[in-house]
């Protein structure tokens, strides 16, 4: 039988590990309501909601600062190995991937303010709709995260092909309106931003169904990236 400080020191362990979980379940469900509040601000061109989610950005900076000094903690006087190691840096790296999904939502909440200053783009409803699914990957994925679910995170990261496809049609239809109007530059360059940010939020979706499934398994994945948009990547069209 294990002595009693022993004991203690494991259940203090366990819970230092459960808390750390927990604390990216809220700064992943605080960073999905921020992207959903930017793009209900963009819906009803709200400037005061907008406003709102520029000013609340700092809140997942908060959660970020909590988890890296308790990941630092846990790594310094608890030592972890294994699936605990695992644990302790997946959450790390998690995190960093949420505070940057936040950026990039008070990204778009700043873009509605401006964009609110000229005559509403048409294409700004694909834009919405695009901001959507990128909301569903994000909370699929916590889920899967935080659920140890290695199938739903792969789920999640083969669809990572669905938010690029969405982000080059728009990206053709909004220089399209540019062309044929050439008063709508200006807010289309705006919302050409808005696109790009919520495309770089869907990047950050399946980097986290990545670390998922390396959490889970212990192994990397292998395979290529299911990415379709490669303009970033080439010159080509």
């Amino acid at each position: 039988m294990s002595p009693i400080g022993d004991s203690h020191i494991v259940r203090n362990y366990d819970a230092e590990l459960d808390r750390l979980r927990q604390m990216i379940g809220r700064m992943g469900g605080q960073a999905e309501a921020q992207l959903r509040s930017a793009l209900e601000a963009m819906t009803e061109r709200d400037s005061d909601a907008a406003a709102l989610v520029v000013a609340g950005d700092h809140e997942i900076d908060d959660y970020d600062a909590q988890v890296n000094d308790l990941t630092v903690r846990l790594l310094a006087l608890r030592a972890p190995v294994a699936d605990d190691l695992r644990t302790v840096l997946t959450a790390l790296k998690v995190s960093a991937e949420l505070e940057r999904i936040a950026d990039l939502a008070a990204n778009v909440a700043k873009r509605t303010l401006v964009m609110n200053q000229a005559a509403a783009v048409p294409a700004s409803r694909a834009a919405i709709r695009m901001g959507w699914v990128v909301v569903d990957r994000i909370k699929r994925v916590l889920d899967a995260y935080l659920a140890y679910d290695a199938e739903a995170a792969l789920d999640v990261w083969k669809g990572d092909h669905e938010v690029d496809d969405l982000y080059s049609s728009l990206f053709r239809e909004i220089l399209t309106y540019m062309m044929e109007d050439p008063r709508t530059i200006t807010a289309s360059t705006h919302l050409m931003f808005v696109a790009k940010n919520l495309e770089r939020c869907g990047d950050h979706a399946t980097n986290i169904a990545e670390m998922t499934c390396y959490l889970v398994s212990g192994r990397p994945l292998r395979q290529d990236r299911p990415k379709h948009d490669t303009s970033s990547i080439t010159g080509e069209g």
